[in-house]
């Protein structure tokens, strides 16, 4: 699991239009709003809407 700095997790933001917090579950940071899920590669979040994968809960 790449597990990123508490500090810098607390200060992204969903890149989609509400600009939720997200918070990090595993390789991935989860979206508390929409859900959608940014995968971190190589101990960089990668916050791009392309990149986003879908709701786990389908929301």
């Amino acid at each position: 699991m790449a597990s990123l700095d508490a500090k810098l997790v607390e200060i992204l933001a969903c890149p989609a239009e509400h600009h939720a917090p997200v918070e990090q579950r595993g390789d991935v940071l989860v979206c508390t709003e929409c859900g959608l899920q940014f995968p971190i590669r190589d101990g960089i979040p990668v916050m791009l809407l392309d990149e986003a994968l879908p709701s786990a809960n389908g929301a």
